[in-house]
C-alpha cells in the first residue's frame, strides 16, 4: 500500500493550467539588503487593479496579479450570485490598457439589488461577499463522495513541488482544482478569493463538473472560502493552513468535507469525516521536504 503511494509521487502531474513563475509582468526584480547588510535581488509579486463590469455596470475593482482576467471576472460574478444558472454569457472583453474586463449577458441581471447587500469580510485582496450569498446554501446537498487519504497525501506532495509564484516569490495564494490524486488547474493570486474565483470562472467557461472534484488552497479556511466552494458544488476543501470557527460551522451545515493543517503526514478534518477512506498508513508517507515547510512559514500561508 505504501509502496504504491511512493511510486506515484515520483512524477509531477500534467496540469491543464499550471503556474508560470517566469511569466513577464507577474513579478519584478527588486534590490534590497539582507540581515548582514549585503545587497540582494529578490523577485516580488506584481499587483495591479482590474475593474470588473457586468454589462454596463461597474461592479468592483480587484487587486490582482493580472493573469486570466476573463476567468477572474466570470468566477467572481458567478460566486457572488450575479450570474445565475441558465444565464447566457455572450462575451467577455478584456482591455489591458484600461485594466477592465466586461462580462456581457443576453438578459437583465440583478446586480443592483446585490450591490446594496455588500459586506466586508476577513479576506485579503477583494475579500467582499454579498449578504445573500448564504441564501444560496439553503437546502444545499453536496454530493456524497469518498476521499482516499492516499490521494490527499499525493496531492499535497505534487502541489508543493510544482514550480509556482508561491515558491518563487511568496506573498501569494494558490488554489488548485483536483480530481482524485491529480491536480488539474492551479491558479495563483495576491488574494485567495481571486485564486478560487479564477477556478470558478474556468469551470464555468469550460462546462466542467464539480461533484467529483476537490479544491486545495494554500490559504486559510474562512467562511467565504467555504461558501464559495459549496456554491461551486465542490464537496471537499483542503488546505495547508488553518480554520476559522465560522468556516467550520458553515461547512458542517452544508455537508462540506473540510480538511486543514495538511503538512507532511498530518492533517485535521473538522467536517465531513465520514467521507474519508483511510486507505494508507501515515507511517508509509514520506516526510515533507523541509524547504516547503520553511517557504510556507515565510510566506504566511
Amino acid at each position: 500500500m505504501g509502496g504504491t503511494l511512493l511510486a506515484v509521487e515520483d512524477a509531477l502531474p500534467d496540469y491543464i493550467i499550471a503556474p508560470d513563475p517566469k511569466a513577464v509582468r507577474l513579478t519584478r526584480a527588486v534590490m534590497g539588503h539582507d540581515h548582514e547588510g549585503q545587497s540582494v535581488e529578490i523577485s516580488v509579486v506584481e499587483e495591479r487593479p482590474l475593474t470588473i463590469f457586468l454589462n454596463g455596470q461597474e461592479i468592483v475593482t480587484a487587486m490582482t496579479i493580472g493573469d486570466y482576467p476573463d476567468y477572474l471576472a466570470l468566477g467572481f460574478l458567478r460566486n457572488q450570485g450575479m450570474l445565475r444558472d441558465g444565464e447566457t454569457v455572450t462575451g467577455v472583453d478584456y482591455d489591458e490598457d484600461l485594466e477592465t474586463v466586461v462580462v456581457r449577458t443576453d438578459g437583465q441581471t440583478t446586480y443592483e439589488e446585490k450591490l446594496k447587500k455588500k459586506t466586508r469580510t476577513s479576506g485579503c485582496a477583494v475579500g467582499t461577499v454579498f449578504g445573500d450569498m448564504m441564501e444560496g446554501l439553503e437546502g444545499m446537498v453536496l454530493p456524497e463522495v469518498s476521499v482516499r487519504t492516499s490521494d490527499l497525501y499525493q496531492l499535497a506532495s505534487k502541489i508543493n513541488r510544482t514550480p509556482s509564484l508561491y515558491l518563487e516569490a511568496g506573498a501569494i495564494h494558490g488554489t488548485v482544482l483536483c480530481q482524485g490524486a491529480r491536480p488539474l488547474v492551479y491558479m495563483e493570486d495576491v488574494g485567495r478569493h481571486n485564486a478560487v474565483d479564477k477556478i470558478a470562472g474556468w469551470m464555468l467557461s469550460e462546462g466542467v463538473r464539480a461533484e467529483d472534484k476537490l479544491l486545495y488552497t494554500t490559504g486559510r479556511l474562512t467562511s467565504e472560502m467555504v461558501i464559495k466552494t459549496a456554491l461551486m458544488g465542490i464537496p471537499v476543501l483542503a488546505s495547508r493552513s488553518g480554520f476559522t470557527a465560522w468556516g467550520v460551522e458553515i461547512a458542517r451545515e452544508v455537508g462540506l468535507t473540510l480538511i486543514g493543517r495538511m503538512r507532511g503526514k498530518r492533517f485535521v478534518c473538522l467536517s465531513g469525516e465520514e467521507r474519508l477512506d483511510r486507505d494508507v498508513n501515515p507511517a508509509d508517507v514520506p516526510d515533507e521536504d523541509k524547504k516547503h515547510r520553511r517557504k510556507s512559514a515565510a510566506s504566511g500561508a
